[in-house]
Formats: C-alpha cells, sequence, structure tokens
C-alpha cells in the first residue's frame, strides 16, 4: 500500500515511489522484485521494480500487472530500438542511446550505443538481477560486438571532478572493444573509452546542439569552457572557426582533446588547449585583451579544481559575469547545463544575474534540450534535464 501523496503521483503518472511512512511499513523485500503497488482500498495501481534501500524505493513498470519476463523485457527493448530508427536523425552517427530509463518505460537502465558495442548502466540496484536478462535480449537483438556495463560508484560527482580514471566499465559478453573506440557523431570522429572512467568522454545528450553549433562558427573564434574531451571544440574546427580555445581543469581530458583534433585531421597547433580553472583564465584572458565572437561554457553540474567550487546553482551568473567582457557585441554566448534539480525558468535567472552584473544585455534566441534519443514522459518532468540556450550579446 502507498500513500495518498504517493496515490496522487502515480495517478499523475509519475514513474517514482519515494521513501516515506507509508513505504517503511512494506514486508522486507530485495532489490530487483516486482511488487503491486496499490491505494487505502486495495485499488491496483501499477506494477513496479523495488529497490528496498534507497530514497526511490520502487519504479513503475506498467500501469498493467506484468511479470518481468523475457517476452515482456523483449517488447520493451524492441520499442525503444524502433523509437530511434522511426524518430531520430542518426544517418551519420552511430553514438546515441538506445535506451532512456523512464523515457522508454525502463526506469533506472539505459543503454548507449557506441558503433559495434553497446553499454549498460544501472541507476538503480534493483536491475542488478535481472542484468543477464537484458545482455541477452540485446544479444538477441542487435548482435553488437560486445555488451560493457559501465558501474556507478557512490559520490559520481565528486569522483569525476577529481578526475578518477580507474576502470569502472566491464565487459558482459563479446569481444572486448580498442582502449580508445573511434564512433561518428555528425559525421565527425571521437574517441571514446568503454572502461576507463566513469563517463566514455563523450556526452551523447549533446549530439544535436554541437550540430547546431557547427552552422554558427565558420570564421569566428570560439572559446570553450569546461571543454572536457573537446567535442564541441573539435566540432567548430571541423566547421571553419578561425580559433578554437579549449579550457579545461584536467590535463588528461585536454589531451584528449588534443587527440579528438588529430582524429579528424585538424591540426591542434592551429588552435589553443589551456589547462586551469575556467573563472581564472577567464581573467587572464581578459587582461590579455582576448575577445571571442562564440563563447560556449558547459561545466558539469559539480566541479572542483584546487582554486575554486563550481556549482550550477549559483556559479553559472558568475561564469556568465566573467565571460560576457570577453565576447564581442552582436556574439553569441551557448550556456548549458546537465543540473537535473536546476529547471528552465531558474536556469534563465541565473544568465540574467550574470548579465546584469556584467552590464549587459543577453537576448535568448535557440532552446535547445536533449535530443530524440534521450526521450522523456510529460508526467515526469525530471527526465527534462538538458538544458542549451544560444543568446546574442547586445551593446551597451
Amino acid at each position: 500500500m502507498v500513500g495518498p501523496e504517493t496515490v496522487r503521483m502515480l495517478e499523475l503518472g509519475h514513474p517514482w515511489v519515494v521513501a516515506d511512512a507509508y513505504t517503511k511499513k512494506w514486508p522486507g523485500g530485495k532489490a530487483g522484485q516486482t511488487v503491486e503497488l496499490c491505494d487505502g482500498q486495495g485499488r491496483f495501481l501499477a506494477t513496479a521494480l523495488l529497490d528496498p534501500q534507497e530514497r526511490i524505493t520502487a519504479r513503475v513498470l506498467s500501469r498493467e500487472r506484468v511479470r518481468l519476463e523475457k517476452p515482456w523485457l523483449t517488447r520493451r527493448l524492441q520499442a525503444a530500438i524502433r523509437l530511434r530508427s522511426e524518430h531520430a536523425d542518426l544517418s551519420e552517427s552511430d553514438a546515441y542511446r538506445l535506451v532512456n530509463a523512464e523515457g522508454d518505460g525502463l526506469p533506472g537502465l539505459t543503454v548507449d550505443r557506441y558503433a559495434g558495442y553497446l553499454m549498460i548502466q544501472l541507476y538503480s540496484a534493483a536491475w542488478r538481477p535481472h542484468l543477464k536478462l537484458i545482455t541477452e535480449i540485446l544479444q538477441e537483438l542487435l548482435s553488437p560486438l560486445g555488451i560493457y556495463e559501465k558501474q556507478r560508484p557512490q559520490k559520481t560527482r565528486e569522483l569525476e571532478a577529481a578526475g578518477d580514471s580507474k576502470n569502472y566499465g566491464r565487459l558482459l559478453a563479446g569481444s572486448a572493444a580498442p582502449r580508445q573506440l573511434e564512433v561518428r557523431e555528425n559525421g565527425l570522429t571521437f574517441l571514446v573509452s568503454l572502461e576507463q572512467g566513469l563517463n566514455t568522454g563523450l556526452f551523447l545528450d549533446q549530439r544535436r546542439n554541437r550540430q547546431d553549433l557547427m552552422k554558427r562558427v565558420e570564421g569566428k573564434r570560439v572559446l570553450n569552457l569546461f571543454a572536457y574531451t573537446g567535442a564541441f571544440s573539435a566540432a567548430a574546427a571541423a566547421s571553419g572557426a578561425s580559433l578554437v580555445t579549449s579550457v579545461d581543469a584536467s590535463p588528461g581530458y585536454t589531451e584528449w582533446a588534443r587527440a579528438n583534433f588529430g582524429v579528424n585531421h585538424l591540426n591542434p597547433k592551429r588552435h589553443e588547449f589551456i589547462v586551469g580553472d575556467c573563472l581564472a583564465v577567464l581573467g587572464d584572458l581578459q587582461n590579455a585583451k582576448k575577445r571571442y565572437d562564440v563563447i560556449l561554457m558547459d561545466p558539469p553540474s559539480f566541479s572542483t579544481t584546487s582554486r575554486s567550487r563550481f556549482t550550477t546553482r549559483g556559479g553559472t551568473s558568475d561564469l556568465v559575469a566573467a565571460a560576457l567582457p570577453l565576447l564581442n557585441d552582436g556574439g553569441l554566448l551557448i550556456a548549458s547545463s546537465n543540473h537535473q534539480k536546476v529547471d528552465l525558468a531558474e536556469y534563465l535567472k541565473e544568465l540574467r544575474r550574470g548579465a546584469l552584473q556584467a552590464g549587459n544585455e543577453l537576448r535568448v534566441i535557440s532552446l535547445f534540450g536533449q535530443p530524440e534519443d534521450f526521450p522523456y514522459p510529460v508526467t515526469f518532468p525530471e527526465g527534462r534535464y538538458l538544458k542549451y540556450a544560444v543568446c546574442v550579446k547586445d551593446p551597451k
């Protein structure tokens, strides 16, 4: 039985049951069990996957009575594959999301494609007992060269900020991928790692946004802050940007960015790569009287360096204020955030605070989110996490 507040949320279509006084009275169960959710009168509401030790203690699989067995799971995975083939523009890309958790009716489970390989991630221990079955079905449906799982340890954000490069990926089936695997996105080549690190080196949810950037940068000077492995930078350079300056706090990611230039036959020596804290580097660039036509900022939702601490909430406005003096009038400020807990309205307020602090006017000309392979239910606002705002700087 679930409480009245959970009943209301489930009737509105939300897929989560958050732990409360009612769930604490549930009989003991193990992660991965399916349970039937009922209201106080015993009326059936949904079939859910149990994860009793977590804050999200159950995730809805269906509004009907179902069994989490091979036929049902096969149909769900087939539907996810069909959605991509019918609705996503993947003609020049072989790296994309194949299963997007709640967006494909499999909450807490994602599957990504990287060329001939698949990468599974479990965002809930409830899927762990079903991992072998998932792997078996994916092999039958797609015949990949190999299937990996990228494990998600506790305190992922802090580990990522510290540049943790341990092997979090493990091969579940098939043959091993090269240590640096080449994938295609928008006709460009990028290097990814299926074993090393917490992430693969390419954020697939920015594919369409990188495609948009490619249309805007010919002959322009571009500054890419929090450049990571340089996917946006390589996209800009390949599209005719006269200069791309990439800034990131990690020497390892910066070398990876240079390698991404190399595999696209772009000479990294014609561009700039700066290792350092982005706010500090912005000050140095301003002192050097540098100016740019496009400034892109796509910080992680949590980032630490020895010199500063950045978080999306509160940090974005300072970053915008520091960047705008380097942007030519009429230039583009492109600001992006993947922080799920900061909604679009709040994010635009952060951009406004930064613009006011710098004494500038910013006009939003485009707003994007994640692409078609990252669907989300309209009943699940948490699913629309990516914010990508293209803004024009007006003269003072």
